[in-house]
């Protein structure tokens, strides 16, 4: 899938399953805690194409979560790339194919979804709203870079960066004290298996079982039958998909908004 379909999808299933805590288990949240962690589920749905560098001296190529801030995310675009590879090279079993990048390969997989949901958990729970600030400005910057992509590109970089840091120190001020904000944590995890499971229902598919070994291979690519896959950047992605995409998260919303929009308007009548 393409880095704008990722960002909706983790968008919509945020949005989608806070309606559903709010209507089943009474769990209701403040505009800003929704708006942050639909900002950082939809970005990481962006994360795991951390793995696919681009040209770093010329600024070009890369996926879209490697782009949003320049040279310096692809940067780290390029050495994510060589660890996954270097983690490919050192777990693949004999029918494992060669490979020259590590492109959906670690960052594709349960313990990588699961490292960085804990590690961001970790990482707010020690450091408190310092590391907040921090992942919100690089979660919001994706979610920019994906939900807005013809934006951002108009834009440029260096304004994503600036509305990125400005939309982080806004919510770092407006947020309650230190409280851990496990909910980061979970919106990165979800974030993350989101991305996985809109790669396996396309052809190429992911090692999501990986390190579990299947017929002599670590890295067995999982994935739809080869005519239901959907091909990606296909008018089924770009119209289909992302137009069911959006109509989940405009519902989602209106659910979530319309009851203290009624409650306000009854009482002040």
């Amino acid at each position: 899938m393409m880095g704008p379909s990722h960002a909706l999808s983790g968008a919509a299933v945020w949005l989608a399953g806070s309606w559903g805590l709010y209507q089943f288990a009474d769990y209701e949240q403040s505009p800003l805690a929704l708006a942050v962690g639909t900002a950082v589920c939809a970005g990481g749905a962006l994360f795991p194409d951390l793995d696919l560098s681009g040209k770093v001296t010329r600024n070009q190529g890369g996926a879209t979560v490697a782009r949003t801030f320049g040279v310096v995310s692809l940067f780290a675009a390029e050495v994510m790339e060589k660890i996954s590879l270097g983690v490919y090279y050192a777990t693949k079993l004999s029918k494992d194919p060669k490979r020259n990048n590590g492109h959906r390969t670690l960052t594709h997989t349960i313990p990588f979804t699961v490292l960085v949901g804990w590690g961001t958990t970790w990482l707010c729970a020690t450091y408190g709203k310092w590391a907040v600030i921090g992942i919100l400005f690089f979660m919001i910057g994706l979610a920019l870079r994906g939900l807005f992509d013809k934006w951002a590109e108009r834009a440029g970089w260096v304004i994503v960066t600036l509305v990125s840091a400005a939309a982080a120190w806004f919510t770092f001020a407006n947020l309650p004290g230190d409280r851990g904000y496990p909910l980061l944590g979970l919106a990165m995890g979800v974030g993350c298996f989101v991305h996985i499971l809109g790669d396996m229902i396309t052809r190429a598919g992911v090692p999501i079982l990986w390190p579990i070994p299947i017929k002599r291979r670590m890295w067995t690519p999982i994935r739809l039958p080869s005519k239901f896959a959907l091909r990606t950047g296909s008018k089924t992605e770009t119209v289909v998909l992302r137009s069911i995409m959006t109509v989940v998260v405009v519902l989602s919303a209106i659910g979530l908004v319309a009851p203290s929009v009624l409650e306000r308007f009854t009482t002040e009548l």
